[in-house]
């Protein structure tokens, strides 16, 4: 097997006292932010200071220091952190920000707060350092934000919460499609009174789930999925996943992830007429809490409270139609492509709940998949070559049991290092992971 070995903790658990709910790393990897619960809420940001914009970076060579810590604005838990797409190399970095106040906040790093000696690493000192400046606050949810997610460009943010709604932002950045060359932005541009240039808008309100919905993404529709280049895929505690497309700029739901997975046409064929050609059911009996979709955006992993993780892989409407006749009949339009549910992993943590899931980049070269659930455990999966893609087998890996003293509640790969992960969990500690492949014989 693998390795799975902690060679960095930034924030140890008796430092913060509350739990440490979400990461984010900034996309070229030189910032990595954690939010952290009650008792005392707030959000911490780490900087690589050995960051080389022009090399992938290892583990063996991240300098991490705490740059900033944000602890004003929201009144209740920060629930999900999650940077914007831009580079921050050429573009000032952007947060986002959700809390249990119901409200998302928008922070812009401001040059002119940065002063490293303030920050420390002391969670009681009174001097420190936030060098992120509010820039815009949305409102709209009725209660508890659970969920953020930017899509590939920036120009879209989601949100997600216990009123059972997802909401869709659009939004003009620095450096996006729609937004200013400059690097500053002014917040008074995102109230209700702010002009056409306005920095965030609401576009869609989505409403369909039974529970609330805890995990959002969004992924390429590869044009299976109505006009529109994504869609936006949620998770339920009604024990569903949505799929959410796009068509002349309204925004629907495309199919319901839930029950039913159905065996491909050629595959019943070859194995005789006995061998059924719908699988009745539900694919997860409780809570879908967490969401990881592969680098090309035709798998997709969901992490439940039944202590399963479900396999789903994306089909084109071409193939819908001459693998899966039976299917036909549940698509909205003659175009749409399916989601069919592959494989699961019926105990991928020993019966305890699937928290997190976290599909590694491209760039790692090696399509390992990370979890962490309510063992306390990490977990790393391979692809056995046994498999196909229409019926995958994954074998664990490598894990680090006893990885935290709680619930792991998030797990997320470094975006440039497939060696490097990132951990967080009830216990309120932020770990670096080293993830070493065993040598081929």
């Amino acid at each position: 097997m693998a390795t799975l070995s902690e060679f960095e903790t930034l924030s140890p658990s008796e430092l913060s006292g509350s739990p440490a709910w979400s990461a984010t790393f900034s996309i070229d990897g030189k910032y990595l932010a954690v939010c952290f619960g009650n008792p005392r809420t707030h959000v911490k940001i780490w900087e690589d200071g050995n960051f080389n914009s022009g090399s992938t970076a290892r583990s063996s060579s991240y300098d991490w220091k705490l740059v900033s810590t944000i602890r004003e604005e929201h009144k209740r838990t920060i629930r999900s952190v999650a940077f914007a797409p831009t580079s921050s190399v050429l573009r000032v970095p952007v947060l986002a920000t959700a809390s249990f106040d119901g409200k998302v906040l928008i922070w812009e790093h401001s040059a002119d707060n940065t002063d490293p000696a303030l920050s420390g690493d002391d969670d009681s000192s009174t001097s420190e350092c936030n060098n992120f400046e509010p820039i815009a606050q949305l409102e709209g949810h009725e209660s508890e934000v659970k969920c953020l997610a930017w899509n590939a460009t920036g120009s879209l943010l989601g949100s997600c919460g216990r009123d059972k709604t997802v909401w869709v932002w659009e939004c003009f950045l620095p450096g996006t499609v729609g937004g200013h060359e400059t690097t500053t932005m002014n917040p008074m541009l995102a109230t209700e009174e702010r002009d056409d240039q306005g920095e965030f808008e609401c576009l869609a309100v989505l409403q369909g789930h039974e529970g609330d919905v805890k995990s959002i993404t969004f992924g390429p529709s590869h044009s299976q999925w109505g006009e529109g280049e994504e869609i936006l895929i949620s998770a339920s505690y009604d024990d569903t996943i949505r799929i959410w497309a796009e068509e002349g700029g309204d925004w629907y739901c495309a199919a319901t992830l839930g029950n039913n997975r159905y065996i491909p046409q050629c595959m019943s064929d070859n194995r005789g007429e006995d061998l059924p050609k719908i699988i009745s059911g539900a694919v997860h009996s409780s809570t879908v809490w967490c969401l990881g979709l592969s680098p090309g955006g035709v798998r997709l992993f969901g992490g439940s409270q039944d202590g399963s993780m479900s396999i789903w892989k994306m089909y084109t409407a071409s193939e819908r139609k001459r693998l899966f006749p039976q299917a036909s009949k549940n698509a909205l339009s003659s175009t749409d492509g399916l989601w069919n549910c592959v494989g699961t992993l019926p105990d991928a943590h020993s019966a305890y709940a699937v928290l997190a899931v976290d599909c590694a980049p491209s760039c790692a070269g090696h399509g390992r998949i990370a979890s962490g659930g309510g063992d306390n455990a990490i977990n790393i999966y391979r692809e056995d070559p046994g498999g196909n893609s229409d019926e995958p087998k994954f074998a664990l890996d490598a894990v680090a049991n006893d990885a935290h003293d709680g619930d792991v509640n998030c797990i997320k790969w470094h975006p440039r290092d497939g060696t490097c992960l990132v951990s967080c969990g009830d216990d309120g500690a932020v770990i670096l992971w080293n993830y070493k492949q065993t040598p081929k014989q």
